[in-house]
């Protein structure tokens, strides 16, 4: 549980997917942590104190407890998993942890990066755009590889409660907190039904549920 003066500190942004998606999985895996905010707006991440922990300026970063630190959400997760196997977050089976890496890939590798704060910062600043204009970036990289995921998720035998069979896994921790952040931006998921119903079932769990942006102490 958060905010417990745990062994682990979670330097991260309430808004940021990829803190989120750490969240999700530090609860899941019940491991206590700290919380170290950064306002992204106003560019907390590029302090100097920061960049001793995170050389790339970006959040989340883990700090464990002999002070060393961790980067890249996925990569944490898998740490977790890795130290932390309990419930499990990859399947077993390579094929298994092939399909969910590629489904958390599809939305960490393929979606996050062309709509994070500094890309949609750039199109203002470089080019002029307007929040509408933002917008329709935004909605238009999500719809085009939403669709495909929609695709592969209501036609895989191996797609069940979640995405990939009955237990909750790293993929599942990826497609919420793309689908959260998706709601700032006015996507319509009303084409995805099998994403809807992942994402709703996910949000059931209490893990989903204190991890959201809006229950963080720095939620503004």
């Amino acid at each position: 549980m958060a905010g417990r003066n745990a062994a682990y500190a979670l330097h991260g942004y309430f808004r940021s997917s990829t803190s989120f998606r750490t969240r999700i999985a530090l609860n899941l895996k019940d491991v206590g942590y700290d919380q170290m905010t950064y306002n992204l707006r106003s560019g907390e991440q590029r302090s100097e104190g920061y960049l001793q922990r995170n050389v790339q300026g970006f959040v989340p970063t883990l700090q464990l407890p002999d002070g060393s630190h961790l980067g890249q959400s996925l990569a944490i997760i898998e740490w977790l998993d890795e130290t932390h196997p309990e419930p499990p977050l990859l399947p077993a089976e390579p094929v298994g942890r092939a399909r969910v890496r590629a489904l958390s890939y599809a939305v960490a590798l393929d979606i996050h990066p062309l709509n994070n704060l500094r890309v949609l910062k750039r199109l203002r600043s470089q080019f002029e755009a307007d929040q509408e204009a933002i917008g329709e970036w935004f909605r238009h990289w999500v719809t085009l590889e939403f669709a495909g995921l929609e695709k592969r998720l209501a036609g895989e035998p191996e797609t069940g409660r979640f995405c990939h069979g009955d237990r909750i896994t790293m993929a599942d921790i990826c497609l919420v907190a793309q689908s959260i952040n998706n709601r700032r931006f006015d996507v319509d998921e009303t084409p995805y039904p099998t994403i809807r119903r992942i994402v709703e079932t996910c949000l059931e769990k209490e893990a989903f549920e204190r991890a959201l942006p809006a229950n963080q102490p720095d939620a503004e």
